[in-house]
């Protein structure tokens, strides 16, 4: 399964801004950008800036929620 793409950051002073398909989809301030900034080092920041925004789901979520299969639940 391929992993997230279109997600970019930039940093503005102390604030971190990240960005998908050049649309802004969170500002991270203070401790989280600090810590977001040091976990990018070690990690897939793609992946990274996925979770961090709650966008690494497949957008299927929302289909599967209204089958009729799934009502009631």
């Amino acid at each position: 399964m391929p992993g997230p793409t279109g997600f970019e950051f930039t940093r503005r002073g102390d604030d971190v801004v990240i960005t998908h398909h050049g649309g802004r989809a969170t500002v991270l301030r203070g401790a989280r950008a600090a810590a977001f900034l040091e976990d990018v080092e070690r990690g897939d920041p793609q992946e990274l800036m996925a979770r961090v925004t709650g966008n690494y789901r497949r957008g299927n979520e929302r289909r599967a929620r209204n089958h009729p299969r799934n009502a009631g639940r």
